[in-house]
């Protein structure tokens, strides 16, 4: 798209999804996401209930009085969006596209983080590393996200999550707060997952399209693999057709569940129709009442 174009769509979306962030998640993020510890602020009189292990023994022997020291929670994180860009996630049947919204929720959850003065990076894969930007703060740097993001055109097709995996252990030297945007139309990447988890508090949100877990019964339809191009023709009226489709997106989905389970992280499932500032509150919400 030209640069008019996509200035203009990359307005469109601040507002909304900044409104969003503000109206929405005010607290919320903040809540479900705590700092990496305390740091010292500063050192005051000691007041009677004060911690005695806090006292400051050098000012207290140079003033004469008991002092403590005050410490308080050091809030900033790095927060990284790994977030995928293969042909799988150019499909929607109903409201939108599963990347459409893959990059409104992009979006959502870099100004949250904005908002907390946290980092926000990004990177976009496919079945290979198709655009890093480094963790950086500011407005500017979430609209470059959002930018990059509406105006990718993806070298590759297919997806490899175990290397964006990697590349996200090697790329990124500090814990962060990692959440992968995708339809998790890809296997072999639990090795990956188990060690990036053991470094990095990932949260998986699988996209998906209400038409990926049943298949209409409409006669002889075709079907296309969107990552290999690959063809077929099914009889979707008949009943072990639809079943076995149903089937495959019900063993998918239980691997997925059970992939995050094993390396401990938090997964959050959400369908092109649904709303997903409500999926993302009720994870915040039970993200809070853990920490």
């Amino acid at each position: 798209m030209d640069t008019a174009e996509l200035l203009k769509k990359v307005r469109k979306l601040e507002i909304k999804t900044k409104g969003l962030t503000k109206q929405i998640f005010s607290g919320e993020y903040h809540s479900a996401f705590k700092g990496r510890g305390m740091s010292f602020s500063e050192v005051r009189d000691y007041q009677y209930g004060d911690d005695v292990r806090n006292i400051d023994w050098n000012v207290t022997a140079r003033t004469g009085g008991p002092h403590v020291k005050i410490f308080e929670e050091e809030r900033e994180l790095t927060v990284m969006l790994l977030i995928d860009v293969s042909a799988s996630t150019f499909f929607g049947t109903v409201t939108r596209f599963k990347n459409e919204m893959m990059t409104e929720l992009a979006a959502v959850l870099a100004f949250s983080a904005m908002n907390n003065n946290d980092k926000v990076g990004a990177i976009m894969f496919s079945d290979h590393i198709e655009k890093y930007l480094p963790p950086k703060k500011g407005k500017q740097n979430i609209l470059r996200i959002i930018r990059e993001l509406l105006n990718l055109r993806p070298e590759n097709r297919e997806t490899n999550l175990a290397e964006a995996l990697i590349y996200l252990n090697n790329i990124e030297k500090k814990r962060s707060i990692v959440f992968i945007l995708s339809d998790f139309m890809a296997d072999g990447y639990q090795q990956a997952l188990t060690i990036a988890a053991k470094k990095h508090d990932i949260i998986g949100v699988k996209i998906y399209d209400e038409r990926e877990k049943s298949l209409p019964d409409a006669g002889l339809i075709l079907l296309e693999d969107a990552e290999t191009g690959m063809k077929r023709f099914v009889n979707s009226s008949d009943g072990d057709v639809r079943n076995r489709y149903a089937s495959f997106f019900k063993i998918s989905n239980e691997r997925f569940q059970k992939d995050f389970n094993m390396a401990k992280s938090d997964t959050i499932n959400i369908s092109t129709e649904d709303d997903y500032i409500k999926a993302m509150q009720v994870f915040f919400k039970r993200r809070s009442k853990r920490t």
